[in-house]
C-alpha cells in the first residue's frame, strides 16, 4: 500500500480508507464480524478509518477493534448529523460540538481524534463559532486536525477566510461524494479545496452500489438499499452503467476496480472510502489496490460521463437552504412581473 499526505497535516494515510457506517449492528452485522473486517483491512495496509457519531453504534465497534492498535491508525469521525430527537443534539454549535466530542472519545475508547469533521454544513450556526470550538479542541489535544463533509465551494472559501482573519484552525479536508457517476465536484469543490491546501476524502466511490455490476438494466438486483434509495433504480444512472460494463471488461477489470481506481486518480483526492459490509466485499476491493487506469481508459470514461457533471444527484448529498426552501428562490407573487 502506498501512502499519501493528508492535506497540510503531514499525516500519512492510505489511498483506500475504511468507512465504518456499514459496521453498525443496525446494518445487520454482528460486532465480532465487523471487528474481524477492520482487522483484515489494517493487516492489508489500510491505516485510515472513518466513522461518525450518527452511525448508530459504529464508533463503539471501531473503538473495540482498535484496542492495542490505536497509535498505528489515523482515526476520523464526524459531528453534525442528528443522533436523536433533541434539536440541540445536532449541527455545528459550540454547545453541541463540545458535548459530542466527549461522547465520541468515550465510544471510540481513545483520548484523541486524528480528524474531526463537520458532517454536514450547518446554516444556522456562524462558521466562526464552529471554527472557534474546533480550534479549542485542537489546542487541548483532543483533536489533531479538522475537516468538513459535502461543503459547497463558497462555504469552503468563507471558512478559510474566517480562519485566517480570526487566527483559527483551518479545515484540512473535505469529504464529498465522488464517483464516475457523480463528478460535479470536479468543477468547483475540488479545485477550491486544492487551492486552499485542503484534500478530499471521498465517499460513495462505487456510486452507493451502482458501480458494483450488480445493478443491470431490466434485471432485478439483490442490493438491500434498492428498496429505499431512488438512485439505484434511476434509469439515467443505469444507462451509464451499461456503457461502463463493457469498458471495464475490455480493460480486464471488475467494475469495482475500475470505479475505485478512477476516484483515487484525481490529484485532489487523497483517499476513497471503502464501505464493505462483509469480508468478501473487502477482499474484492483490496484485490484492486494496485490498479492504475491508463489515459485511454480515463479519456473514455470522460466521454461517457463528462468531467464536472453528475448523472443525477445522490439522495444523501447536501442541498443548501436556497435549494430546499422555495421561499428563498421566489419573490412574493406581487413582485414577480416586470411591469
Amino acid at each position: 500500500m502506498q501512502y499519501r499526505t493528508l492535506g497540510r497535516t503531514g499525516i500519512k494515510v492510505s489511498p483506500y480508507a475504511l468507512g465504518a457506517m456499514m459496521f453498525a449492528t443496525a446494518m445487520g452485522n454482528a460486532p465480532e464480524e465487523s471487528v474481524r473486517i477492520i482487522h483484515r483491512a489494517l493487516d492489508a495496509g489500510i491505516n485510515f478509518v472513518d466513522t461518525a457519531d450518527a452511525y448508530a453504534d459504529s464508533e463503539e465497534i471501531v473503538g473495540r477493534a482498535l484496542q492495542g492498535r490505536r497509535d498505528s491508525v489515523v482515526l476520523a469521525t464526524k459531528v453534525g448529523r442528528p443522533v436523536d430527537d433533541d434539536l440541540n443534539h445536532r449541527g455545528a454549535s459550540r454547545r453541541w460540538i463540545m458535548k459530542a466530542v466527549e461522547n465520541s472519545l468515550r465510544r471510540l475508547q481513545t483520548d484523541y481524534i486524528d480528524l474531526y469533521q463537520i458532517h454536514r454544513p450547518d446554516p444556522d450556526t456562524d462558521i466562526e463559532e464552529t471554527l472557534s470550538a474546533l480550534t479549542d479542541l485542537v489546542r487541548s489535544g483532543k483533536v489533531r486536525a479538522i475537516g468538513t463533509s459535502t461543503m459547497p465551494a463558497s462555504d469552503i472559501v468563507e471558512a478559510q477566510w474566517v480562519a485566517e482573519r480570526r487566527g483559527l484552525e483551518r479545515f484540512q479536508t473535505e469529504q464529498p461524494p465522488y464517483s464516475i457517476l457523480n463528478r460535479g465536484i470536479e468543477s468547483e469543490v475540488l479545485p477550491t479545496a486544492q487551492r486552499h491546501g485542503m484534500t478530499a476524502i471521498v465517499w460513495a466511490p462505487l456510486g452507493q452500489g451502482m458501480l458494483t455490476g450488480r445493478v443491470r438494466k431490466g434485471e432485478q438486483n439483490d442490493l438491500r438499499r434498492a428498496r429505499f434509495s431512488k438512485h439505484l433504480t434511476d434509469e439515467r444512472r443505469i444507462d451509464v452503467v451499461e456503457q461502463l460494463i463493457p469498458l471495464a471488461a475490455e480493460a480486464g477489470l471488475p467494475m469495482t476496480h475500475l470505479a475505485m481506481a478512477f476516484t483515487i486518480a484525481h490529484p485532489s483526492v487523497t483517499s476513497a472510502l471503502l464501505g464493505p459490509r462483509t469480508m468478501e466485499h473487502l477482499d474484492n476491493l483490496l484485490a484492486g489496490a494496485d490498479v492504475a487506469l491508463s489515459d485511454d481508459i480515463l479519456d473514455r470514461i470522460d466521454e461517457i460521463v463528462p468531467p464536472g457533471t453528475d448523472v443525477t444527484r445522490l439522495d444523501q448529498a447536501y442541498a443548501p437552504p436556497a435549494v430546499l426552501n422555495p421561499n428563498l428562490r421566489r419573490r412574493p407573487a406581487v413582485e414577480r412581473s416586470a411591469a
